[in-house]
């Protein structure tokens, strides 16, 4: 930590942390790595403390996270305070989000069966998520790739405000270099892109976010909840918007109020279909989808339907299938919006 200088985290010792947290007695959350509990620091400061699950190994996720958060600074991006490495004992000390995570407020989060939110609401926070991944892509001096880019790992600050949290599965690589090396697959069923299951789709790069982000805008719009599936996959729901939308139907989205309202959700379902291209050189960078978001909307075209999304095959079963091509239709518009 010493050679960040004065982007350095500063360093708690577990004992600091009982206090921080009146002994871990308000718990906010759960992660992959960990659980989430509110406490305040010695100044009053809100703060979160991510306690992470302890191991036996040389805690290579967590000096990760460390790392890679503490050279961030952005609006959208969670801010590190600082962290505890002692021993096994290891937590990270966040800012505090008020409004918690965004999965709450989509209807299919755990403890909601409505959105609460307006769709400008939600077409800010689609912008302002795109923007915070604009900036690990592109605004860091090392590119840092999330790889687990979901509504849970999308914090809502007083302002809903939305700010990218959870960089445990982040990897990093230099500028000069855009293709990731993948151990495993990482991330969460059904924002994984294909290529982290199968090079057969293409090398793992910073357009993996891209898919996953494309994910989590389809799920802001709330088709998901529309589409009547006998089981749980992930490929039903992308192909249920393709027929709409090629047979003229409505997709029934709630609290469409007017027509401000119906042209964000079009934007943003065209968006994140453009997204979830199966061919990683079709999707957008996450800039161009920055600027396809705030542009007319009359400027965006019906991107190629994914053959990726089969309703007859599991999802597994898609991603690792070296026998499915790509699919030939091409778009005028469509070389532009996946340039870099």
């Amino acid at each position: 930590m010493r050679n960040y200088g004065s982007h350095a985290p500063k360093m708690y010792s577990y004992s600091d942390l009982k206090k921080i947290t009146s002994s871990f007695s308000h718990k906010i959350g759960q992660g992959g790595f960990g659980q989430v509990y509110k406490g305040n620091l010695p100044d009053g400061h809100a703060v979160a403390v991510k306690v992470l699950t302890e191991t036996n190994g040389d805690g290579e996720e967590y000096i990760n996270e460390v790392a890679s958060i503490s050279r961030t600074s952005h609006v959208n991006i969670v801010g590190l305070l600082g962290f505890c490495y002692q021993g096994n004992r290891r937590a990270l000390i966040y800012e505090y989000v008020s409004n918690g995570s965004l999965d709450k407020f989509l209807n299919s989060g755990p403890s909601s069966t409505t959105c609460t939110l307006e769709w400008t609401t939600l077409y800010s926070i689609a912008v302002g998520t795109a923007r915070g991944l604009e900036y690990l892509h592109r605004g860091c001096n090392t590119r840092i790739v999330h790889f687990d880019i979901k509504p849970h790992n999308i914090l809502l600050d007083e302002d809903f405000c939305p700010k990218i949290s959870d960089f445990g599965l982040s990897r990093l690589c230099e500028r000069k270099e855009s293709i990731l090396s993948m151990l495993g697959a990482r991330g969460t069923a059904g924002y994984i892109a294909p290529e982290v299951f199968s090079r057969a789709f293409g090398h793992v790069s910073h357009k993996s976010d891209v898919y996953s982000y494309g994910m989590l805008v389809l799920e802001m719009v709330g088709v998901r909840n529309n589409v009547n599936m006998n089981q749980t996959s992930e490929v039903y729901f992308p192909n249920w918007i393709y027929e709409h939308l090629e047979l003229g139907k409505d997709l029934s989205l709630q609290g469409i109020m007017n027509e401000e309202d119906e042209e964000l959700a079009r934007k943003m379902i065209l968006v994140g279909l453009w997204c979830i291209q199966t061919k990683p050189s079709d999707r957008p960078a996450i800039e161009k989808a920055v600027e396809m978001l705030e542009g007319s909307l009359h400027s965006l075209q019906v991107p190629p339907k994914p053959v990726l999304f089969s309703p007859t095959r599991s999802i597994l079963e898609s991603f690792t299938s070296t026998s499915t091509s790509t699919s030939e239709r091409r778009f005028v518009s469509g070389a532009n919006i996946a340039s870099e």
